[in-house]
């Protein structure tokens, strides 16, 4: 396979640049609606090394908004299918995979500090904060994905998590990032008014946020945008 084929379009945006995305190594935590298409656009702006990190399997409801989400990979491992994806587009693109729920109880299990940047398109306020900690700790550069969920809009775009607004998850995240002494957080998020779902579900006494196809994977591109700009501006 021909690299310079694959990258030429690219280069011809951002020149040499492109070499720095294939040194690069990011890790990308949670891969549902978001975290599907910030993989996809990195492996093919040509990232060189893209972890995976899930501990989840596709299932049907996943079909109306998850890149990878197929009737073929229902049932299957998100991570699997990630990494088979990649290695699809890229099969030089090296790619390993964790198959876990970033906590605190398995967070050792991850070295933070081997990567350039983490994207978080986690969905849980325990995971995400100890993910943005222990980035910190390391000095990784970090990008944390806010709520998608009763989302119509696609006006997703990119701040610190201090200017956010209106996101209910955001507002949460503020607060506890705060009460932990941790600012400067980048965050992708929209000040749209979450929409109140005709027909509501629960699950475990817990609300399911309604979703649609095109809104999750907006904030998917505008995260792996700034991640691709970070990398190649430095």
């Amino acid at each position: 396979m021909d690299k310079q084929d694959i990258y030429t379009r690219t280069e011809m945006l951002i020149g040499g640049a492109v070499g720095k995305l294939m040194s690069s190594k990011v890790l990308v935590c949670g891969l549902g609606g978001v975290g599907g298409y910030t993989v996809e656009a990195l492996v093919r702006a040509g990232i060189g090394r893209i972890d995976v990190l899930d501990n989840d399997v596709f299932t049907q409801t996943n079909l109306n908004r998850q890149l990878f989400a197929t009737i073929n990979t229902v049932g299957r491992k998100k991570t699997d299918v990630a990494r088979e994806r990649i290695k699809s587009i890229n099969p030089d693109c090296e790619c390993n995979v964790y198959d876990l729920f970033y906590l605190p109880q398995t967070a050792y299990s991850v070295d933070l500090s081997v990567y350039d940047y983490v994207a978080d398109a986690i969905d849980t306020v325990t995971a995400k904060l100890t993910l943005i900690e222990n980035a910190r700790k390391c000095g990784v550069k970090i990008i944390s994905c806010m709520g998608t969920g009763n989302k119509l809009g696609v006006d997703f775009k990119v701040a610190d998590i201090s200017k956010t607004s209106v996101c209910p998850l955001a507002k949460v995240m503020r607060r506890e990032l705060k009460s932990r002494g941790i600012s400067g957080v980048k965050a992708v998020y929209s000040c749209e008014e979450p929409t109140v779902p005709e027909s509501p579900l629960t699950q475990n006494g817990r609300h399911i946020p309604a979703s649609i196809s095109y809104a999750p994977a907006v904030a998917g591109l505008v995260m792996a945008a700034e991640i691709i700009k970070d990398l190649t501006e430095n």
